[in-house]
């Protein structure tokens, strides 16, 4: 126990609120022990800026950066500037899922404003500024991330097809829907955190880092500890240091509480 983080890294999606977009008081009040003790709180999440900004709000964190779009935007907030955004070209992407499956939903992120879509996807799976266009275009210059959706199929039907596609030259994490997020090679959250914690002086053993999501492994495995939430993902779990309670009973809080 002599151990304490120096910088700690938060999922949002049940992680800080619950898939709803809830966030507990218990919650809150966590987050703000770890402030008050002059530790670094860095969001690391799936979604885009538009989308981290309200919790990062609601969070009243100090001034600092925060980790979106699964480590391709990295943002100092406030004031709002954007440090950080690698891009990649998605044509090639786009036409192989095509190929394969013709009737996924198709979208680029426009960072800091919101999507470019080729239909529109079930409601309030994207935010921000929602503007339809072709394939072609879609596929027409660099973005930092391509999300693919069908709500007809199953996480584990986009399992298999991510694997089938042997998608190479990008990242990819498949979510908890029928929902496979697409960044650039090697971007994850974990390259994002660590470039973080190089500016801040803290070292990678210093790091305390919790998240429930595929797409936190990468986070899980780089931190000092790695906390999964009691909801992830058997293969998130097996990347964690450790495993706290699910997020309605309190996983999340009960880890800071551990520390602060």
């Amino acid at each position: 126990m002599s151990w304490r983080p120096k910088l700690v890294a938060l999922d949002i999606d049940g992680t800080v609120v619950d898939h709803a977009g809830r966030m507990p008081e218990a919650v809150f009040d966590a987050v703000q022990r770890v402030v008050e003790a002059g530790v670094h709180v860095v969001l690391a999440t799936g979604r885009a800026w538009h989308g981290t900004q309200p919790v990062f709000d609601h969070l009243r964190l100090p001034g600092g950066p925060a980790i979106s779009s699964n480590g391709a935007v990295t943002v100092s907030y406030p004031p709002q500037e954007i440090t950080r955004a690698i891009t990649f070209d998605p044509a090639d992407v786009i036409r192989r899922v095509m190929e394969f499956a013709p009737d996924t939903l198709v979208a680029v992120e426009e960072v800091g404003r919101g999507y470019r879509l080729s239909d529109h996807f079930p409601p309030g799976d994207l935010t921000g500024e929602l503007v339809i266009e072709d394939l072609q275009e879609l596929g027409a210059r660099p973005v930092t991330r391509v999300i693919l959706r069908d709500p007809n199929r199953s996480d584990e039907d986009f399992v298999s097809l991510a694997d089938h596609l042997g998608l190479h030259g990008v990242t990819y994490f498949v979510g908890y829907s029928a929902w496979i997020d697409i960044a650039p090679d090697g971007v994850n959250k974990a390259t994002a955190l660590a470039d973080i914690a190089a500016d801040l002086g803290v070292d990678q053993t210093e790091v305390l880092a919790l998240g429930d999501g595929r797409n936190d492994i990468e986070m899980l495995t780089w931190a000092g500890r790695g906390v999964a939430i009691g909801d992830a993902p058997p293969e998130v779990k097996e990347a964690a240091d450790s495993v706290t309670d699910r997020f309605d009973l309190g996983g999340t809080v009960k880890e800071l509480l551990r520390w602060f």
